[in-house]
């Protein structure tokens, strides 16, 4: 059966949906989207991490930032922890009943957190916008650039129903409906995702060259704005919709927030604490990695004085552990900084 994306996920997984006793068939796709995130965070936590210090973009001579641009990254800065800040207050309150229901809020938050914190990193690197195709498409050209440590380092390409997934050697396996217990498991599902989103994405692509008469592909025979796409039509679409990355899986939490699946998904027996628990990992993750970037470039005193200078509710908290426990004994080793200066 030709697999489809997850609005119609049970024809992915045929043979589990009859078979278990466990899940209702209206809770199949919210445990796959669960099982997606689950996954993410079980490959970045056991396939190994890449030291910080050895990532090649903290050795790049970067232009020095002006007061103004210091200001904009540091009010991106602010968005992205108050929005993780948000995040965080969910688990707090420890009720697995609550986080069912805040799903329409945390969705959504957890994409936004990582989004304004790589928007501050690219801010530092000269790409200063609000679009957010044009953020994706820098963070996934920096992703396959090896910029980014292996563990995030996957991605898809390709034409439509034609894509390859990069760095997940096991990723081509078919994925079962259980939690990921084993590598093999967690690539297969990550894989999985990548050519779903992949998918999807293509299709938005199509729908809005289509839509505009100045850019939609025609029939060479009736000059007709085509209907339906053949792979060489697929393939004059491609280079719109750049590489496939973790960024672009977490945007699909922005996207399920605002369809009526997130219904389903409040509906659902699956397990909401480790839903949000894998969430808030990959969040802290990600953050983690761009405040290093951004500490890099601010110069990590600048950064450290702004740390303190945070509202109260931001005071001692993860944005402090992260830079005593990370950020510090990277950038303050002489070596690195002998390191920048050569």
């Amino acid at each position: 059966m030709k697999e489809r994306d997850e609005e119609n996920v049970l024809s992915l997984y045929p043979e589990e949906a009859q078979n278990t006793d466990k899940l209702s068939q209206k809770s199949i796709p919210a445990q796959v989207f669960l099982n997606y995130f689950f996954a993410i965070n079980y490959h970045i936590q056991n396939s190994g991490t890449t030291a910080p210090g050895q990532l090649p973009i903290l050795h790049e001579q970067r232009p020095e930032l002006t007061d103004q641009d210091l200001e904009a990254i540091k009010k991106l800065l602010l968005n992205s922890w108050s929005t993780e800040y948000a995040l965080r207050a969910t688990a707090e309150l420890g009720d697995e009943e609550y986080m069912r229901n805040a799903l329409h809020w945390t969705f959504p938050q957890a994409y936004y957190a990582v989004y304004a914190g790589l928007q501050a990193f690219l801010y530092t690197r000269g790409l200063r916008t609000n679009n957010e195709g044009w953020v994706l498409r820098e963070a996934g050209r920096l992703v396959v650039k090896n910029a980014y440590p292996r563990a995030i380092g996957f991605y898809a390409s390709g034409h439509y129903d034609d894509f390859n997934v990069h760095r997940l050697p096991l990723a081509h396996y078919k994925p079962g409906l259980q939690i990921a217990g084993k590598e093999l498991e967690a690539q297969s599902q990550i894989g999985q995702f990548l050519r779903t989103t992949r998918r999807m994405k293509a299709k938005a692509v199509r729908q809005a060259v289509q839509a505009n008469l100045a850019t939609a592909i025609r029939s060479s025979k009736t000059g007709d704005v085509l209907q339906k796409f053949g792979p060489q039509h697929w393939q004059q679409l491609t280079w719109r919709m750049g590489y496939t990355t973790v960024f672009d899986l977490m945007a699909r939490l922005r996207i399920s927030s605002t369809h009526r699946e997130i219904a389903r998904f409040v509906q659902a027996e699956i397990d909401f604490k480790l839903f949000h628990e894998s969430l808030l990992q990959i969040v802290g993750y990600l953050n983690g990695i761009h405040e290093c970037f951004v500490a890099q470039a601010m110069g990590l005193q600048k950064y450290e004085e702004y740390v303190q200078e945070l509202p109260a509710y931001l005071q001692r908290s993860f944005v402090e552990a992260r830079l005593q426990q990370q950020i510090k004994p990277l950038l303050g080793k002489e070596d690195f900084n002998l390191g920048q200066a050569a």
